[in-house]
């Protein structure tokens, strides 16, 4: 399989796209195509073996002659292949409720998303948000909180085990952390546990070793 992603300091798409790859524990070529250069251009055309199929939009999975893009539908086309609860808990009504949070937060939170793009070199003090924006992060926040006391007792992830709602909310750790929000003594020992996870750190030191700079999400408004 071939997994081609955007840049890893920026494109949270991909950083769930590739976790994902890594959580279904199959072999995976990883290619980087940095966003908005000429790389990204001519992938972009490209037919096989590009980016073509998704309309020029990553991550974007080959296997063999299949092609799938759009993380969610990498993510459950890899739970196809290796096993449902690999991904998703056992239980019905912690599932149910993992499903619901990984669908919201793939439709939802625009505000945040636009004021805070993902940036993981960076650290803003004093960062101006919206109130749009603000009642994103309560939102997410309250989430957090009940799968963690509901279903978070088998471990320090959302619903105890790393599964698909960690894999979806790893870009908004970073984010929070970027922006110095500030959130309870149980949402930062979550963001601890996510951001120590083996595959973040792996992903967060080769964002930093990045040569890449777009500047259009380096900018931010101070309060």
């Amino acid at each position: 399989m071939k997994l081609i992603i955007g840049n890893k300091n920026y494109s949270s798409w991909s950083l769930r796209g590739w976790l994902a790859a890594k959580q279904s524990g199959l072999h995976f070529e990883e290619i980087i195509v940095p966003m908005f250069g000429e790389e990204w251009q001519q992938k972009k055309l490209q037919e096989e073996g590009g980016m073509m199929p998704s309309s020029g939009k990553v991550p974007i999975l080959w296997d063999g002659e299949t092609v799938v893009w759009d993380s969610l539908a990498i993510m459950e086309y890899l739970a196809d292949k290796v096993g449902r609860d690999r991904f998703w808990p056992k239980d019905d009504t912690a599932r149910g409720m993992a499903r619901s949070m990984v669908a919201e937060m793939h439709s939802s939170y625009q505000s945040l998303r636009s004021e805070c793009p993902m940036n993981i070199r960076q650290r803003f003090d004093g960062a101006k948000i919206s109130e749009d924006t603000r009642q994103d992060v309560v939102r997410i926040l309250g989430l957090w909180a009940e799968a963690r006391a509901r279903f978070g007792g088998g471990g320090p992830f959302l619903f105890g085990t790393f599964g698909a709602a960690d894999i979806y909310y790893a870009p908004i750790v970073t984010r929070f952390l970027t922006y110095g929000f500030g959130v309870p003594g149980f949402a930062e020992a979550y963001m601890q546990a996510m951001w120590e996870h083996e595959w973040m750190q792996a992903w967060v030191a080769a964002a930093e070793d990045e040569e890449w700079v777009l500047e259009q999400y380096e900018g931010v408004a101070s309060a």
